[in-house]
């Protein structure tokens, strides 16, 4: 008996708890409504206590939504992840401007306070607290107050009846809690793993469009020459004791279809895989990029340990294919490409000072770079008003 009392008592803290946070949010609601009267209810302004109710009600969503959370792991011990996402950083940039990942601005203060409403807005977990809060009250509330509803039946009608009512339903009532907790978690793996069965199946799209490239550089470039190589010499070894003067002339043109198609094999190979990249790593193949980059390129690069040989190809034809995009397509005339270690992230900012106004299309290169680095969990952020200047930043875990 004492331990019923015990258990009782407690579940019926619990759920005056309940009550009051679940009804945090429509207290907010009925203080939009209040004013509204107290400012005369004018009725062509209706629509402002539904202004003031939605603005609490976010402002609210958070504080909340972790406030639950926090209720279920001190009576259940059950630990539930936020999900939140971390506000990133600001960089300033050469030009004096603070870069967020967003947009610029000119100041670091600005440049925070853009990206603190970018996260708050775009964030999946704060949406999901939303939603919890928006429901609470008629689930979580209600049920909580069953108890309370016993003391008043017992006021009002009969105390028996609602002193039995209180004290049965109060070790229970609380528990709603429990399943109602599940809609403040964080996705679960199921959605990861259909993330992660689209990647693949863009990788292997992407795998197989290489390869019927090579195959097709292959059969048009190296094959071809081969094959015009050996019936040159086959036409040689004929005119050999006929017309020597003409075997040497076929034997020439055949030495240089040979360097010739070396030359194509090592390009092709140097597409595949950069001897540069893999005799020296990262730094030194962008470097090597921005020599040959018909524009005036500089290269920035504090990497500190050398990052797994697929993280480096991936950021490496990332780079190769915003250098080419400048300068076939932005008409620029300057590049800074900068390469850092931020953490755990490895991120490349490539910034060139053409006409900007970049759009991506689902079936362009910026797309499929996108692709190329959802792979190991990486992003692609553009930053491209119309007069430019552009800022494309790639970032990987290291």
């Amino acid at each position: 008996m004492r331990k019923w009392g015990v258990a009782a008592g407690l579940g019926f803290a619990h759920t005056c708890v309940l009550v009051a946070v679940s009804m945090l949010v429509p207290a907010i609601w009925a203080a939009a409504v209040a004013l509204w009267q107290w400012w005369g209810g004018n009725p062509w302004s209706w629509i402002a206590p539904f202004v003031w109710a939605a603005i609490g009600t976010f402002a609210l969503a958070r504080p909340v939504g972790q406030l639950f959370r926090h209720l279920v792991s001190r009576w259940t011990g059950v630990e539930i992840a936020d999900g939140y996402r971390e506000l990133g950083t600001v960089t300033q940039l050469s030009t004096g401007h603070w870069w967020n990942g967003y947009s610029y601005s000119k100041t670091r203060r600005d440049a925070r306070q853009e990206l603190w409403w970018r996260t708050r807005f775009r964030d999946p977990a704060g949406w999901r607290d939303l939603r919890f809060v928006a429901i609470a009250p008629f689930t979580v509330g209600l049920v909580a107050a069953v108890p309370l509803g016993g003391i008043a039946l017992a006021v009002l009608v009969n105390p028996v009846l609602g002193v039995v009512v209180t004290i049965a339903s109060s070790p229970y009532a609380w528990r709603i809690i429990v399943p109602m907790a599940a809609l403040l978690r964080p996705p679960t793996t199921t959605a990861r793993v259909e993330e992660l069965t689209v990647q693949r199946a863009d990788l292997t799209v992407t795998q197989a469009a290489e390869l019927r490239r090579i195959e097709r550089d292959l059969h048009d470039g190296a094959q071809a020459r081969l094959v015009a190589l050996g019936m040159s010499l086959a036409t040689a070894e004929r005119l050999l004791k006929t017309n020597p003067e003409q075997a040497v002339e076929l034997l020439r043109e055949a030495r240089a279809g040979a360097a010739a198609s070396l030359t194509e094999l090592r390009d092709l190979v140097r597409g595949i895989s950069p001897p540069v990249l893999t005799e020296r790593g990262l730094v030194d193949a962008v470097r090597e990029l921005a020599l040959d980059c018909p524009l005036d390129a500089s290269v920035e690069a504090e990497l500190g340990p050398r990052p797994e040989p697929p993280i480096e190809a991936a950021l490496y034809f990332g780079v190769a294919e915003l250098l080419t995009n400048a300068a076939k397509h932005a008409h620029a005339s300057r590049v800074r490409i900068r390469i850092a270690r931020e953490g755990v992230l490895l991120v490349v900012d490539v910034e060139d000072d053409g006409r900007g106004g970049i759009a991506e299309t689902g079936a362009g290169g910026l797309a499929g770079l996108r692709r190329r680095l959802a792979v190991f969990d990486g992003r692609l952020d553009i930053t491209s008003p119309a007069g430019g200047p552009t800022l494309i930043r790639l970032t990987l875990p290291a």
